[in-house]
């Protein structure tokens, strides 16, 4: 069946956030009085949100409150920088235009809280895509768990066999396998190397081969 419904994550898939997200990280390890992790490192831990971010950056020695703390200064510092740096993935702006002019339902769906991606979305001028974007604190749950795509899919009047997760990582892969819908990957992502288990449905180096994929579909 055609696809109506494709949604996309955020980090690493739409927005090249590397560097922003870095620099919030080291800011708050400073704050802590610890120094500063290798980008690539930091990389490595995006995915599963702010909290999860901060507590593997600081490391099995920081309890509850300072985590809490520190992710309260964390967010604090990154939303004042998120466009600092951030930009679209090449191919993506002119991917998204060719869903669009072809009719297909587009949202964005991340684990980053609502208010940032939003922000970040309308800053990159493709907000007008979307008919929603969903954070991690837009709904009870976040990713891996398929509320979020069960919502959207409700929202656009979809259904499984309509609608596709785009995104760059296991947490994504899982996210559609628990909701039961099609996944494709991108390879150019924050962590390729969780794509070799759970695998996508289709692994791809650009996000135009993801829409000629989606067009292609009878």
């Amino acid at each position: 069946m055609s696809i109506q419904l494709v949604i996309f994550d955020l980090d690493g898939t739409l927005i090249d956030s590397r560097l922003d997200l870095a620099n919030a990280v080291n800011a708050t390890r400073a704050n802590v009085g610890l120094g500063p992790l290798d980008n690539a490192r930091v990389y490595s831990y995006v995915g599963n949100g702010a909290p999860e971010l901060i507590r593997r950056s600081l490391g099995n020695a920081a309890g509850d409150a300072e985590i809490s703390s520190a992710t309260k200064f964390f967010l604090a510092y990154y939303r004042a920088h998120v466009l600092d740096s951030t930009t679209l993935f090449p191919g993506v702006k002119e991917s998204l235009e060719r869903l669009h002019h072809a009719g297909k339902r587009m949202a964005v769906l991340t684990n980053k809280p609502e208010g940032m991606s939003r922000a970040i979305v309308e800053g990159l001028g493709t907000f007008g895509y979307f008919f929603r974007v969903y954070g991690g604190d837009s709904l009870e749950t976040r990713k891996p768990d398929p509320m979020g795509v069960a919502a959207l899919m409700k929202e656009a009047g979809s259904t499984r066999a309509t609608t596709v997760m785009v995104g760059d990582s296991s947490v994504d892969v899982v996210t559609a396998r628990n909701a039961g819908i099609a996944c494709c990957a991108v390879t150019y992502g924050f962590q390729p190397e969780t794509l070799a288990d759970p695998a996508p449905d289709l692994l791809v180096d650009h996000m135009e081969q993801v829409v000629e994929w989606i067009l292609s579909r009878p």
